[in-house]
C-alpha cells in the first residue's frame, strides 16, 4: 500500500472529490485517487482529520455494494 491508513488527508498530494449530492455545509465524505489505484477517503469536516485508504479490490467491491443496493439499510 502507497499510503498507511490514518494518514493526516491534508498531507497526501492529492485531488479530493466530494459527492454533488454534499449539502452547503460540507457534511460528506470526500475521496481522492491515489497511484496504483488505491482511493482515500476523509471527513470533509475535518481536512487535516486521518484518511482512510483503500485498495482497488476494496473499493470495487464496495462501490459494486452500494449499487446494489447491500447499504441501503443504512440510511
Amino acid at each position: 500500500m502507497p499510503v498507511e491508513n490514518g494518514v493526516r488527508a491534508s498531507s497526501l498530494d492529492a485531488r479530493w472529490t466530494k459527492s454533488r449530492h454534499s449539502n452547503a455545509t460540507g457534511n460528506c465524505v470526500e475521496a481522492a485517487a491515489l497511484p496504483g489505484g488505491y482511493v482515500a477517503l476523509r471527513n470533509s469536516r475535518d481536512p487535516d482529520g486521518p484518511a482512510l485508504v483503500y485498495t482497488p479490490e476494496e473499493i470495487t467491491a464496495f462501490l459494486a455494494g452500494v449499487k446494489d443496493g447491500e447499504f441501503d439499510h443504512l440510511l
